[in-house]
């Protein structure tokens, strides 16, 4: 009876990796599947595969936390200092992933705002910018205005709370402090996939449709002088949470030990 206790703790751990595997293996196989899908719109399939893939990440990850098992490896005596969630996050990636969410949704709500109808397509609302090229009306895209932006914004609502959810729930829950650093990394790893990889798409939507011509003007010129940085900032943050989902291993540095010294 004493030795189905490892074996069961063994069982579920592994269970935690084939779920969080699968997640990424899913939502892979899914991109691809939508990104080749028959649209008159080269764009809009590729939206859905990011956002697909991104939620799959998430999905995977939060299934394989539910599955793991958490011992705890001794009884602890309560602590009145309560335990709080950006103890357990990345100290340094979590501002960054933060930063990136934020300007996410500014360049979505900016392109909501400034996307107009595509006078070439039937339905065509919320996929271009509207300017004025050589004193002639003219239409540059794909921008990221609601037409693009409504499955980004859906994925976000649905992924974020989620993530929120579980990040409070490892913060509280059993396990040791390395057990929790462990989970808590992993869901910031998912929720970096589906953030970093929408920005990435949303940068590269705003860059094409700026250099489509020379019609952006002064204002187009710097605002592509403002999105590449972020978009390179993107690229690093998208490995790093890739690898994270993959691997997670919270590093036990100073900055970690002395934010939870109080909560032990």
């Amino acid at each position: 009876m004493l030795d189905t206790v490892p074996l069961q703790s063994r069982f579920l751990e592994h269970a935690d990796h084939y779920a969080r595997w699968s997640g990424l293996a899913i939502g892979i196989v899914a991109a691809q599947q939508l990104v080749t899908m028959d649209s008159g719109d080269i764009t809009l399939p590729l939206v859905f595969a990011i956002t697909a893939f991104g939620l799959c990440a998430v999905g995977g990850v939060l299934l394989g936390d539910t599955l793991a098992l958490h011992p705890q490896k001794a009884v602890r005596t309560a602590s009145l200092a309560p335990r709080l969630v950006r103890a357990h996050v990345p100290p340094h990636m979590a501002p960054l992933l933060l930063l990136q969410a934020a300007s996410l949704a500014t360049l979505l709500v900016i392109g909501a705002v400034t996307a107009s109808s595509d006078p070439d397509r039937i339905g065509g609302a919320g996929r271009v910018i509207s300017v004025t090229c050589e004193g002639m009306p003219a239409s540059l895209g794909p921008w990221p205005g609601l037409y693009y932006s409504g499955p980004m914004f859906c994925a976000l609502a649905i992924g974020t709370p989620a993530c929120v959810w579980a990040l409070r729930r490892i913060a509280h829950g059993p396990g040791d402090d390395q057990q929790r650093r462990n989970r808590a990394w992993a869901i910031t790893g998912a929720w970096g996939l589906l953030v970093s990889s929408q920005v990435l798409l949303v940068v590269l939507m705003i860059f094409v449709a700026l250099t489509e011509n020379a019609c952006a003007g002064p204002l187009g010129a710097a605002t592509i002088v403002v999105i590449c940085p972020l978009g390179l900032l993107s690229l690093f943050t998208f490995g790093w949470s890739l690898i994270t989902v993959v691997a997670p291993r919270a590093v036990d540095d100073e900055a970690v030990d002395d934010r939870t010294f109080d909560d032990e």
